[in-house]
């Protein structure tokens, strides 16, 4: 452990930023190493903090982002300069758009190098300036601890986001005396008044068709049972936000209101609800392009919109607006009495069993062949998952299937990137595995978003990371592909895949690997990859042509 509250102790600045990290909680940190910050790969080397060490920025950076997303404290990543800090450039955006607290360090050149075009210079405010939330340089040695502890509070804070640390390099090392870390920032929670509880219950009495959309980070157990609690007893059904599907449970004894999920691959009756209430209330999220269906849906509601921060990205009406920590909004909303308008029933019933016919993982008729139905497949782990299990996956078709058809139970049980971004799934097994060591874990992999970051199966298994991923092998980039059909039919063009063995690949990594060509093989496959008590890789082959569920 770093010791910097001892006043013999002389530090630099590279190990007072990991006394302060140590200090506000942080467990892990993800990176590549670089020459850039030596000093605090030295400092860690002391430490009570895990050095997670990734075999790509990209890698390191959605690992990070995981973990801020699983624990509700930022992820820390740590990367070099120039090639580094661009490769964990896909981090930092997916962090923006997906409203996720995250810490990027960022080794630089050193000082008196500025501005002569020096080895793997970049401008860090150019690059990130438009993308995170704050971007600093660590210019004054002795506001190391300061400088972080600001930047984990800014993160956190409101709309949660990303915060780009650069770290001159000699700046790093410089001694700066007998001083202390700093005390951890408080982060504000802004709750609603009465008067604008009394103000939503007012409306929530003269709709007919209410609807609740929940999204965002920081869902409890307590915020999200309680939630759709209330609104089974209120005849209200709640859906989710694209990917933040595990903010309420799906399934929960003594009553449930959820009625499924917006965005890609939603169902298509999910979607009309949009369209069809009369109240439209947001928790949490934003009316955005992706709910929305490209801006087409919902937009003249009566709308209520509660945010702890700006209404980034949010279009159409907005009648009510509420600054205020959304789950907390959600357990006050629990608690106030409000008289439902008796129409209310009906609404309320024929979604909620439009909601359960959608998520029925009913198999196709098996055409023959070498070929597994991935709708099949989704029906064997409802059956084979634990409650707890987190779920984790990139972009591209094959994330349609589990988005549609696997419940989430538990706050904390799904991690995948809102702004599209191919190559999360495996970075984010590696991080929620360690996270939450106890926990199973299943990634949904696609051929193209397997292979941009599967090389941290090596960083799984050298940590103890252990995780079974499902590699959907169709060929293809599906989604692209599909596109081109809908407007250039019959003219498929860069959009083909050759892959390998991805089995003989895993095992090749001291990793399970088993290739299953038949429906009726998936289940002992994946008992048995289970059973391995290793990071596992399951090669379904998928007949091309198949890109999505029905409905």
């Amino acid at each position: 452990m770093v010791n910097a509250d001892n006043p013999d102790r002389r530090l630099s600045a590279g190990h007072l930023i990991v006394a302060q990290l140590e200090r506000e909680g942080v467990r892990r940190v993800y990176g590549v190493p670089g020459e850039s910050y030596l000093d605090v790969l030295d400092g860690l080397h002391d430490s009570t903090i895990t050095t997670v060490v990734a075999r790509h920025e990209g890698g390191a950076g959605f690992m990070a982002l995981a973990e801020g997303r699983l624990t509700g404290l930022p992820g820390v990543a740590m990367v070099t300069r120039g090639p580094g800090a661009a490769n964990a450039f896909i981090a930092v955006h997916t962090a923006h758009q997906d409203a996720t607290p995250l810490i990027l360090f960022v080794g630089l050149i050193p000082v008196a190098d500025r501005g002569r075009e020096a080895f793997q210079e970049f401008d860090v405010f150019g690059w990130f300036g438009s993308t995170a939330k704050k971007v600093v340089v660590l210019d004054d040695p002795s506001a190391a601890a300061r400088v972080v502890s600001e930047s984990i509070q800014t993160a956190r804070s409101g709309r949660p986001g990303p915060v780009v640390i650069g770290l001159p390099e000699d700046v790093l090392t410089h001694s700066v005396g007998t001083t202390h870390t700093s005390e951890p920032l408080a982060v504000p929670r802004p709750r609603a008044a009465e008067s604008e509880l009394k103000e939503l219950v007012g409306r929530l009495e003269r709709a007919r068709r209410p609807l609740v959309v929940v999204g965002g980070e920081g869902w409890t157990a307590q915020s999200g049972q309680e939630l759709v609690r209330w609104a089974a007893e209120h005849s209200v059904p709640v859906v989710a936000d694209f990917r933040a599907y595990d903010a309420v449970p799906h399934e929960l004894d003594g009553g449930n209101a959820f009625a499924g999920s917006l965005g890609y691959g939603r169902s298509s009756r999910t979607a009309g609800l949009l369209d069809e209430a009369d109240l439209t209330l947001f928790l949490g999220a934003a009316r955005t392009d992706v709910l929305s269906d490209g801006y087409t849906r919902g937009l003249d509601s009566e709308t209520v919109l509660v945010l702890p921060g700006e209404a980034l990205g949010h279009a159409g009406r907005v009648d009510q607006f509420v600054s205020a920590d959304a789950p907390a909004f959600a357990l006050d909303l629990a608690t106030a009495p409000v008289s439902v308008h008796a129409d209310a029933g009906y609404w309320f019933a024929a979604a909620r069993a439009a909601y359960t016919r959608s998520r029925t993982a009913a198999p196709a008729p098996d055409p023959g062949g070498s070929y597994v139905d991935m709708t099949a497949v989704m029906g064997v782990l409802q059956e084979e998952l634990a409650p707890d299990t987190v779920i984790t996956y990139g972009a591209g078709n094959h994330a349609l299937w589990p988005a549609r058809h696997l419940p989430h139970r538990s706050p904390a049980s799904l991690v995948a990137p809102r702004n599209g971004a191919m190559g999360m799934g495996i970075p984010a097994a590696v991080a929620a595995s360690l996270v939450f060591p106890g926990r199973e874990v299943v990634s949904v992999a696609g051929d193209g978003c397997f292979l941009m970051n599967g090389q941290e199966l090596a960083t799984a298994r050298g940590y103890g990371a252990t995780f079974i991923a499902l590699v959907v092998d169709n060929g293809c980039y599906a989604t692209i592909r599909e596109h081109q059909e809908g407007t250039y039919p019959g003219r498929p063009s860069g959009t083909q895949l050759t892959n390998p063995d991805f089995a003989a690949w895993a095992r090749a990594h001291g990793a399970h690997g088993e290739t299953v060509t038949s429906t009726a093989d998936f289940r002992e496959a994946f008992r048995r990859a289970r059973a391995s008590a290793l990071p596992a890789v399951l090669h379904l082959l998928q007949d091309p042509e198949v890109r999505a569920p029905g409905g």
